[in-house]
């Protein structure tokens, strides 16, 4: 029991705000595979009431198409938050128009990932190495 905890104890922690079923558990096992936690929301109000009750993740990766709440709705929470709004925040969306990609990154997004453009293996190598820089 005690190795179990000292393993996981430096563990990072994403979460991850995807309606996908398919990429979401496609990314969960990605992740999980390299060590790393994936706490996964369904929907934006999901994702606002898990940062609201549970520890601050290391990273929130956000889709933008979203039930119940937008992503952008969502950043907007969480940038309004003191207990939240350093949370780091990378996008993955289908939105790709530029002036999407703006709004992203004023409202603090460090990252923005345009599904379509972007495969998995790149979407993890990236996140991996802002989880773990050299």
């Amino acid at each position: 029991m005690e190795t179990t905890m000292e393993a996981t104890k430096g563990n990072k922690k994403i979460l991850l705000v995807e309606d996908d079923p398919f990429l979401s558990s496609l990314l969960k096992n990605r992740f999980s595979r390299e060590g790393i936690e994936v706490i996964h929301a369904k929907d934006g109000q999901e994702a606002i009431s898990f940062l609201q009750t549970s520890t601050k993740p290391d990273l929130i990766l956000l889709d933008l198409i979203l039930p119940k709440k937008s992503g952008f709705e969502v950043m907007e929470e969480i940038r309004q938050d003191p207990q939240l709004n350093s949370a780091p925040i990378i996008i993955i969306s289908n939105l790709g128009q530029p002036e999407d990609v703006a709004k992203g990154q004023e409202l603090g997004a460090i990252e923005y990932f345009i599904k379509a453009k972007t495969s998995i293996d790149d979407l993890v190598t990236n996140i991996l190495s802002f989880l773990n820089p050299s």
